[in-house]
Formats: C-alpha cells, sequence, structure tokens
C-alpha cells in the first residue's frame, strides 16, 4: 500500500473497540497508533466517555492528545486538559426535557454532563449507597435533583443528559473499564425504556445507546460523533474520503458512515457489522492495530 492509499485521519471509537474488555491499551495497540502517527497519520479518539474518564489515555495518542468525547459535544486536549470545543444544550433546553422526563417516566434518575464536569441525581446510584456508583467522584457533584443546576450559572452547554431506569441495575464503568454488556433477557425491557423516552423528547434531542443496561443518553439535535469529526476535520483541511473509522455500537453508525472507510470489530453489534465496509478482529485481539500495521506495512 503505497503513502498516497494511507489515511490521512484515523477516528476509532474505545470502549470495545481500541481498549480491550479489562478497559486497558495492548502495547501492540500503542506501537501501531505511534507509527501511525510517525507516518503522517493523526489519530483522533472519539467516544462517548466524559473528559474525567480520559486522563489514563495523555500518553496514547502521541503529540497531540485530542478526543473527540461526550458522544460528539466536545474536543478535548488531553495535554492542557481543556475543552477546544463543546456543543450541547442550553440550560433552558435541558431543563424542559428533564421536567418532561420526570413526568412521564416515573422514578426515572438522572445526570448531566458539561465539559467542566458532572451532575448526578442522588438517586443516580447503587440502591443503599451514598455514592455515585459511576466512578469515584467528589460528592458535590450529587444534587438531590439535578435541575437544581439547570440555572444558567454554567458557562458550560449540557453535553449529555443521561435517563437511567429505574429498575435497571447498578451503573456500571469507569476511567478503566467497559458498561455492563446487555442480556439478551434485558432487551425487551431495554427497548421499551428507549421507546419511553424517545415519546418524551421527539427531535429535541438525539437517543444514543453506548451499551450500558437500562441507560439512555441524550445528546443535543446537531451532536453526532459524526458531525464533530467532520468540524475537526475541516479545520485539519481533510475530506471525509481520507478518514478511516472504526466502531462496534450502534452511536458508532454516523461516524462509520461518514469516513471514506469504516471498520468494525469482530465483536461490533450486527447492525454496525452490516453498515461498514471492512472488518478486522475483535478489540481483545487487537483489531485496530492489525489494520494499521498492514496498512503501514503495504
Amino acid at each position: 500500500m503505497t503513502a498516497e492509499t494511507l489515511p490521512r485521519v484515523v477516528a476509532t471509537d474505545l470502549d470495545g473497540t481500541l481498549l480491550r474488555s479489562d478497559g486497558s491499551v495492548s502495547p501492540r495497540t500503542r506501537s501501531a497508533l505511534r507509527a501511525a502517527e510517525d507516518a503522517g497519520i493523526e489519530v483522533v479518539l472519539v467516544t462517548a466517555r466524559p473528559p474525567r474518564w480520559l486522563g489514563f489515555l495523555s500518553d496514547v495518542v502521541g503529540g497531540h492528545g485530542r478526543v473527540v468525547c461526550l458522544g460528539g459535544a466536545a474536543v478535548w486536549d488531553l495535554a492542557t486538559e481543556q475543552a477546544l470545543e463543546v456543543c450541547g444544550f442550553a440550560d433552558d433546553d435541558a431543563q424542559a426535557l428533564v421536567a418532561d422526563l420526570r413526568e412521564a417516566v416515573p422514578g426515572v434518575a438522572l445526570a448531566l454532563e458539561r465539559a467542566d464536569g458532572p451532575t448526578f441525581d442522588r438517586g443516580f446510584r447503587t440502591p443503599g449507597d451514598d455514592a455515585v456508583d459511576v466512578d469515584p467522584v467528589d460528592r458535590s457533584t450529587v444534587v438531590s435533583r439535578v435541575e437544581s443546576t439547570l440555572d444558567g450559572r454554567s458557562t458550560a452547554p449540557v453535553g449529555k443528559l443521561l435517563a437511567r431506569a429505574a429498575d435497571a441495575g447498578p451503573v456500571s464503568g469507569g476511567p478503566a473499564t467497559r458498561p455492563a454488556a446487555l442480556a439478551d433477557a434485558q432487551i425487551p425491557a431495554q427497548e421499551q425504556f428507549f421507546a419511553r423516552v424517545r415519546a418524551v423528547v421527539g427531535d429535541r434531542a438525539q437517543l444514543a445507546y453506548s451499551g450500558a443496561a437500562g441507560l439512555a443518553e441524550l445528546l443535543a439535535p446537531t451532536v453526532s460523533k459524526d458531525a464533530a469529526l467532520a468540524r475537526w476535520c475541516a479545520r485539519l483541511g481533510v475530506d471525509a474520503r481520507d478518514v478511516w473509522a472504526f466502531g462496534d455500537m450502534p452511536n458508532d453508525l454516523p461516524m462509520l458512515r461518514w469516513a471514506g472507510r469504516s471498520f468494525a470489530v469482530a465483536n461490533a453489534h450486527p447492525d454496525v457489522v452490516a453498515a461498514v465496509s471492512d472488518r478486522t478482529v475483535s478489540n481483545d485481539d487487537d483489531g485496530v492495530a492489525l489494520v494499521l500495521e498492514g496498512a503501514l506495512a503495504g
């Protein structure tokens, strides 16, 4: 493969795609990413994760250290720990969504993710525990109800609104782990929960699913992984045809469809496998690294 056929940008999802099932980045993957950057390819990590779950990646993405995070709501610079770009809900819009979800989905627990930090309902936790269980956060981020923080005082828009079903199990996941996979027996309840949330929000938000059982992720109508990636590539002067994208879950589909070449890892959701131009081996077998190694060796 000649230099002319190499991508100018490689965009890869994290959980279930670049990261192994234990949340780690393998030595092989680290080496492949460094080799890609040495060849002049910019590697952009694209994830639904919030900025506070990205610090462990600071030595993975070479000199630039930029991540499209919060499902496309922000571009985060790992070196400076600052947002380079932020999109999302204005407080008034988020307030209206929260009020409607409270009324239509009894017992729903909510959380807000901004680039400068999260806010959690006290109910967004393991039952019987006083601490939010998604990761060890400052307890000052836990409030009685998140709407109490939607007062216009924050300069950062709400990048993501999370809704957790009342009968869902504990929210799992964190900086170095993938959210618990959805068991087959949970699928009907998940679909019913999603249908209720979708009916409430209508076209005021996009509903995303990244793999965690009983959890709906709401993004502003203009926010998506592909939109954020397209804006970033435009800054670089890179066209979609010169981008290779990797993913595993339905929330990766817009990015995969936008990119000139798209790859599903072997463990990907069936909808993803059906939509991509190419396939590779699983995340635990370093599927992204395998593709990059082959391209660079060609």
